[in-house]
């Protein structure tokens, strides 16, 4: 491979591995919602490119550069308005005069020209078709270079055929940088129009399900205050009456809270949770659930009355129920289910809660804590959808690991509070 081929390639992937790197950046964008990468980088690129084409130039004749700087030029330009294309342009100027030159003022003139044609044309090059946009492309960058090589035209450096294989050359490339270029404003736009209609189709669930769960209670409550009117009734049948009534009252505004704290998880209230304490009430409000499905839940605690994190208590053991039930419901014929608590001396607190049930594959773990999914026939999967919220909400995570037809395991992770810690172990 002679140096200049290799002058070529290296010049080439000057223009094209920026465009790879402004998709990076875009994709990191939208998956991972980085604020601070915003449209306006796509001028970043073109300069990274310019640069890097007039520092490794394909060939280099005096008092000529041939390189692909024009491509950048001419798409920042394009794409980005006149604001971009005199940025590039500037840059441009820079980099060329510290490079330095004896035609660098003639030079410039030409790609000052070049600059206020692609701006002229920004508006209207951006409503046309991928065809005719290849046209404009080739069409103004030939025309630039043409002009370019004949007015600094000294006959002993440049000849006719360089000449013509530098254009021919500089055209294919604007060809491939167009198509790229679109190639990658088309993804780009595709991730946003697929991101807002997860959102839309997320909050149509969310509406369809809120109506569902609430109006049961709501219906309940209204059938039972129609039936008080009926005066035939007993006082003690109309007291029931109004219990029941009262009851799912409780109900619907449990479902409103639930689906408040998945709107936002951040405690209102910032109070010590004693992470033994809410242990032990967990168990016991589920200790009829589990003797009906033939449950035996292990503890292995130690009592630390210090030992707490900062949070709504009430939320924190709500979430500790729906974790535990979830993991008793997933033993249909019987099993264990062993909680551990280690809290130890550095900045952790450790509750590992472990079942012996038909697991979860690797997807069904991935799902975990999404709107609307779950393993139960009859389920709702708001009750996970809450724990993995609340937990998010004091600083803590949650991570589950699981074999199918061997059990899971639940490591929850928080942040402890302060205070000094006395263990007692419990037997």
């Amino acid at each position: 491979m002679d140096l200049y081929t290799k002058n070529l390639i290296i010049s080439f992937l000057s223009v094209m591995f920026p465009l790879f790197v402004w998709q990076l950046f875009y994709l990191l964008h939208y998956n991972y919602q980085f604020k601070w990468v915003k449209r306006w980088m796509f001028a970043i690129f073109p300069i990274l490119s310019i640069i890097l084409c007039m520092t490794f130039p394909i060939a280099l004749l005096q008092p000529l550069l041939l390189d692909f700087r024009r491509i950048p030029l001419i798409l920042g330009t394009l794409y980005g308005g006149y604001k971009v294309g005199f940025v590039l342009l500037a840059v441009m100027f820079s980099t060329r005069y510290l490079m330095g030159g004896d035609v660098f003022y003639l030079s410039s003139i030409i790609l000052i020209l070049t600059t206020i044609c692609a701006s002229l044309l920004s508006n209207y090059y951006l409503k046309k078709s991928l065809k005719q946009k290849v046209l404009i492309n080739s069409v103004l960058i030939l025309i630039s270079l043409i002009i370019g090589s004949f007015l600094i035209n000294k006959p002993e450096t440049f000849t006719m055929k360089i000449g013509i294989e530098h254009w021919f050359i500089n055209v294919i490339g604007m060809v491939i940088a167009t198509l790229l270029t679109e190639i990658i404003l088309i993804n780009f736009d595709l991730l946003h129009k697929s991101m807002k209609a997860k959102k839309l189709d997320v909050a149509s669930q969310l509406a369809a399900s809120f109506s569902h769960e609430i109006g049961n209670p709501l219906t309940a409550t209204k059938g039972f205050i129609q039936l008080l009117s009926d005066e035939k009734i007993s006082i003690e049948t109309r007291n029931q009456y109004l219990k029941i009534a009262a009851q799912e009252l409780d109900h619907a505004i449990n479902i409103i809270d639930d689906y408040l704290t998945f709107a936002n998880p951040a405690p209102k209230n910032r109070d010590k949770i004693p992470i033994f304490e809410s242990i032990q009430r967990g168990i016991e409000v589920l200790t009829p659930v589990a003797e009906e499905h033939n449950v035996k839940i292990n503890i292995s605690l130690l009592k630390n009355n210090n030992c707490f994190v900062l949070g709504e208590r009430k939320k924190f053991e709500q979430c500790l129920i729906y974790i535990v039930k979830n993991r008793i419901e997933s033993m249909p014929n019987g099993g264990e289910i062993n909680i551990t608590l280690d809290c130890n001396r550095t900045s952790n607190i450790n509750i590992t809660i472990q079942d012996k049930g038909i697991g979860m594959t690797q997807r069904q773990i991935d799902q975990l804590g999404e709107p609307f999914f779950t393993t139960k026939e009859n389920g709702t999967g708001l009750g996970m959808m809450v724990a993995f919220s609340v937990i998010k909400g004091i600083g803590g995570k949650i991570e589950v690991e699981s074999l199918q037809e061997k059990g899971t395991t639940f490591y929850i992770n928080l942040p402890v509070g302060q205070g000094d810690r006395h263990l007692d172990p419990i037997v």
